[in-house]
């Protein structure tokens, strides 16, 4: 993939196509893994680790070398070799298998992330899950997708508030719960509840499938990055509870703060209409 002298890459079709290759062959890692029987270990941080996860995180940081040797690459599965984005911001943001647990638990919700930073912001996703068959993708300037069982490229777009008198539809964490998270709901309104794990959610709200995921509790840059160019591009938002724009400037911040995933901008007027509460957004 061509670069400019500056070490900026050039955010084009081309190199968004061979960055779902790359997620792709690391899908297909994880599943060899995943059809046979695993061994599971314990990061420092208690949260496991398999041979899955390794081998998907050589495919991608060798796949992305290679394709951008000017972009360093931050990956959960070696953050010891990362020191800083580039001098002009850019740095690859790589979850090799987000969902560990749920690949454990062999439930088919695991993903694989790649995304690229530029200056703080995510500007290109791919989100891939492998058991699933699904491949998401987006970059700045070409919009968000969902490719098709016969590898069509379909645009996709974030839903609107629900009408007056439906439920929101909210996608919740499968492995992880909060306390906060009922009194969150409370003060939504009307809504129905679907637990999802990884990244899935995140694209579930860009595909228009659901309508909000709030999440309370740690996750880290690589779990939301990929899924929030995606979403973005698809017309919605990834916000804190301050609304402000999860950020990745401060790659060596490694924990998220809470945040919420909406459907369209617009979606904020439908929650003023739809609840006299308090809603943090």
């Amino acid at each position: 993939m061509p670069t400019s002298a500056n070490k900026v890459p050039a955010i084009t079709k081309a190199l968004l196509k061979s960055v779902e290759q790359l997620a792709c062959e690391a899908g297909e890692a994880i599943m060899q893994v995943y059809s046979r029987e695993f061994a599971v270990e314990l990061k420092d941080d208690n949260s496991p680790l398999t041979e899955a996860d390794t081998a998907a995180h050589l495919i991608i940081a060798r796949g992305l070398q290679a394709l951008t040797p000017e972009v360093p690459v931050l990956s959960e599965e070696d953050t010891q070799r990362f020191s800083a984005a580039n001098a002009e911001g850019f740095y690859w943001l790589v979850d090799p298998l987000d969902g560990t647990k749920e690949f454990i638990k062999r439930n088919d919700e695991f993903t694989v992330n790649i995304a690229l930073i530029a200056k703080g912001q995510p500007v290109l996703g791919v989100v891939v899950a492998p058991a699933l068959a699904f491949t998401y993708l987006a970059a700045e300037g070409l919009g968000a997708f969902k490719i098709s069982v016969d590898g069509q490229w379909q645009a996709i777009q974030a839903s609107s508030p629900p009408l007056v008198g439906q439920p929101w539809r909210v996608l919740g964490s499968r492995s992880h719960s909060d306390p906060r998270m009922k009194a969150w709901l409370e003060a939504l309104g009307q809504y129905e509840i679907q637990p999802m794990g990884s990244s899935l959610k995140s694209c579930f709200i860009a595909e228009g499938k659901a309508d909000v995921y709030p999440r309370f509790g740690p996750t880290s840059l690589w779990d939301t990055a990929a899924a929030q160019a995606i979403v973005e591009q698809a017309g919605g938002r990834v916000i804190t509870l301050e609304d402000q724009p999860l950020s990745y400037a401060n790659p060596l911040q490694v924990l998220n703060p809470d945040f919420v995933v909406w459907g369209k901008e617009d979606i904020k007027e439908g929650i003023k209409e739809s609840t006299k509460a308090g809603v943090q957004y």
